[in-house]
């Protein structure tokens, strides 16, 4: 049987969600007005929604309908758990048998070993899934639901917790605000960060760990990397968050001691691509901004609900970077030696990642010339990242950048994944079978 081609599969079937998703969005009947917001910002909101990312044109909460948050919230699922998945559990729903092509797309979509017991992995991540969700909602709803009653404040606590699982960032809280008005409130505060830690670590790590039953010995490499490198990211980001903000009157300033940790906390973890925040984020002093750009480039763990070149990534780099420093030809960690080729990839995958990112912030600069070189910086990583956060204001923007940042979402969100696949199954291969005489350049 010929492989399929996987990119080319995952591409398409974002693609078509996003033109699926534009259309329904752009019906009269999904705005509150009755009238159709466009479609063009139809197109932005699908886009930002199943590319969980979380930028917006216009404001999610006062614009739709509740039939416009319906559909955001079908593809905001959709683009967090992959749209193999979704399929993957209506054809299993529909009594479809699944095949053996599709269950080598779904075997490399979750980033898995073989395609035995793809199934079985679907249905685990879906029940998953919807635990996390679950529990997030009901923690939410004793929050949302004496604000604004029975129907709407559980719909806003089912809404946000999908919406946060799935690193997406969208909000109902309107007038563009998120989740500012609940920045000293500790149960949504804590909730929220929980579901965006929990959805980005990957489905593959929260696997292992329950197969370990949480001794970290027994993990697998990749399970001890993640969650290392995703705890040593969120404390030093908050560090870093504290220690620059903490007087500053326009974000951590005017809260007391335990409310600003528990802020800096919330920006760690959501500048990682949850999209959220609960401080104005355009007041950051220019210092908190790049370093917030940095947090977003980086990203969540592969084969989870977020965006970014991915912590393991990042980590491999290091490692190379180090083993360099030492003298050492092999990268070592945890008494494992990391194959070449995987090093190539991480090598390979940041390289054109920040390429791309260089590009949209030089082509940013020409189209929106009066914004701050900082504020276009951070839009720019957290639409390729998907991280959802803004400091300019979105919508400010002209069409242009608009466009420019749609096409950013969608190859952070479906470019690096696919790069990787590609990449993997060339080196699967063998690569050139020639080899010719090695000779030296100088660098550096």
């Amino acid at each position: 049987m010929k492989q399929p081609n996987t990119t080319r599969i995952i591409s398409l079937g974002f693609a078509a969600v996003i033109l699926l998703g534009s259309v329904l969005l752009a019906l009269p009947i999904a705005s509150r007005t009755g009238e159709s917001i466009g479609y063009f910002n139809a197109l932005f909101t699908a886009t930002s929604s199943v590319c969980v990312t979380g930028l917006v044109v216009v404001d999610t909460g006062t614009t739709f309908s509740s039939f416009g948050h319906g559909v955001l919230l079908a593809l905001i699922q959709t683009g967090g758990l992959g749209f193999m998945t979704i399929a993957t559990l209506l054809f299993m729903l529909a009594g479809k048998r699944i095949t053996l092509r599709e269950r080598l797309v779904i075997q490399e979509s979750m980033s898995e070993s073989g395609p035995s017991g793809m199934v079985r992995l679907i249905r685990w991540v879906a029940g998953m899934t919807f635990a996390f969700e679950g529990v997030g909602a009901a923690l939410l709803a004793f929050r949302f639901v004496p604000q604004f009653g029975w129907g709407k404040g559980l719909f806003y606590s089912v809404f946000h917790a999908v919406s946060a699982f799935c690193n997406a960032g969208f909000d109902l809280m309107g007038n563009y605000s998120s989740l500012t008005s609940y920045c000293a409130d500790p149960l949504v505060n804590f909730t929220v960060m929980a579901l965006i830690v929990s959805g980005g670590l990957g489905f593959g790590v929260w696997r292992d760990m329950f197969a370990c039953r949480g001794s970290f010995r027994k993990m697998k490499v990749h399970t001890r990397l993640v969650l290392i490198a995703s705890a040593a990211l969120i404390v030093l980001g908050a560090a870093f968050m504290a220690a620059l903000e903490w007087v500053n009157p326009d974000t951590l300033g005017n809260l007391n001691p335990l409310e600003k940790i528990q802020a800096a906390f919330f920006q760690s973890i959501t500048m990682r691509t949850a999209g959220f925040n609960t401080v104005d984020l355009g007041a950051m002093h220019t210092g908190t901004k790049f370093l917030s750009s940095i947090w977003m480039f980086i990203g969540a763990a592969p084969a989870s609900t977020g965006g970014g070149v991915k912590v393991t990534t990042i980590a491999l780099l290091g490692l190379l970077v180090y083993s360099v420093a030492c003298g050492r030809e092999e990268c070592v960690i945890f008494r494992r030696t990391m194959p070449r080729a995987l090093i190539q990839r991480a090598v390979v995958i940041a390289m054109i990642s920040f390429t791309i990112v260089a590009a949209d912030i030089f082509l940013l600069t020409i189209a929106e010339p009066g914004t701050d070189f900082i504020d276009i910086v951070f839009e720019v990583f957290s639409a390729f990242a998907t991280a959802g956060v803004t400091s300019a204001g979105t919508p400010v923007f002209g069409r242009f950048a608009h466009i420019v940042l749609m096409i950013s979402m969608f190859i952070g969100r479906v470019g690096p994944l696919t790069l990787a696949l590609a990449l993997a199954r060339k080196q699967a291969r063998g690569g050139e079978k020639l080899r010719y005489p090695e000779d030296k350049v100088l660098v550096g």
